[in-house]
């Protein structure tokens, strides 16, 4: 028996049931060929004593950390220059692994970081048993990297490269792209505008291509002029919307609600109405998209579960309950409010 205060160990709990050492580390580690009474006894043992395994020695069985790790190669700045995406979708990736008994290890890049050396740290530390890789830059060598390693992952966004190799979860942002362009189209509006995301990122680039496609298919020219490059940051819609005022457009759909609010304040600076003057479509629809005068119209992405299902399939992958690449797509919708003139 242990010293009084002394931890329990798996020969204490294999005495009490009355079972063998290696029978009881089977039951921890939800191993098969021990018997559900067996099973039963054990674990209402581990219950009725408060055991919690060693984690170390649980790892060096096991071979696995219960620790994943979530890598966002951008600035603290950056990524929290919206207090609601990140968040959301880290909230996500957090109930999945919290539900499962694991760990989160957030990995954030430096502005004065080399990227190569960010790229090492994170492939070379060995305390995590997978990566799910967020809003990673186009051409970034982060997917190849991975493929030629053994370390399983998952993209919360849809690649444009080896994307049949790549287990993701994503938006069909180009469809929903297209889904808030022809709105406008169909509400009389002629110059229609866009601001871009950041063009070396993936979700940035299909939204992009939905808005030239639904020009195109209503018999439109695209106007390179009434293309303005954002980054999905408040400022640079603000900046954008200066931009094509001067261009004399009368519609604007913005690649983020983020950008589509400094556009806002730049109408309204402006002394021009939203949707008189301009009309104004985001996309994410984030909490503030209906708190913003006049309510934004935006497209509505299940940011939480984005994050939810690349954990749940990064799980999966680790346990070896899946080895083929997995593909979600999820849906979106076009949110119809009073900055666009078409709300009720």
């Amino acid at each position: 028996m242990p010293k009084k205060n002394q931890p329990l160990n798996l020969e204490d709990i294999a005495e009490r049931a009355g079972v063998s050492r290696s029978t009881v580390s089977r039951v921890i580690n939800n191993e098969p060929y021990v018997s559900q009474k067996t099973r039963m006894k054990v674990e209402q043992v581990i219950e009725e004593v408060g055991f919690t395994p060693n984690p170390v020695a649980r790892m060096l069985v096991t071979q696995k950390t219960r620790i994943i790790g979530v890598v966002i190669p951008h600035t603290l700045d950056d990524v929290f220059d919206d207090p609601f995406y990140f968040p959301t979708l880290l909230q996500g990736v957090a109930e999945t692994t919290n539900a499962n008994d694991y760990g989160m290890l957030l990995w954030l890049g430096q502005s004065d970081e080399d990227e190569a050396r960010f790229h090492r740290r994170v492939l070379q530390n060995r305390l995590m048993d997978g990566l799910i890789l967020v809003s990673i830059r186009v051409n970034d060598p982060w997917i190849e990297q991975l493929l030629e390693s053994d370390i399983p992952f998952t993209m919360v966004e849809r690649p444009r490269q080896f994307e049949e190799h790549v287990s993701y979860v994503g938006l069909d942002n180009v469809q929903a792209a297209q889904m808030a362009v022809k709105h406008l189209i169909g509400l009389g509006y002629q110059r229609i505008g866009t601001i871009t995301g950041a063009l070396d990122n993936y979700d940035a680039l299909d939204r992009l291509d939905g808005y030239k496609i639904a020009l195109e298919n209503a018999g439109r020219d695209v106007d390179e002029t009434l293309i303005a490059d954002g980054d999905f940051r408040y400022q640079s819609g603000y900046d954008a919307m200066q931009y094509l005022l001067s261009q004399g457009v009368d519609a604007v759909f913005a690649a983020s609600d983020r950008m589509a609010m400094g556009a806002l304040q730049a109408l309204q600076e402006a002394d021009l109405r939203v949707p008189d003057d301009v009309a104004l479509v985001g996309f994410d629809d984030l909490p503030g998209a209906l708190r913003s005068k006049p309510p934004l119209t935006t497209i509505h992405q299940p940011i939480r579960q984005k994050g939810a299902r690349a954990a749940e399939i990064l799980l999966n992958l680790i346990e070896g309950e899946i080895t083929a690449p997995q593909q979600v797509i999820l849906p979106t919708k076009l949110v119809v409010r009073q900055s666009c003139g078409g709300a009720d």
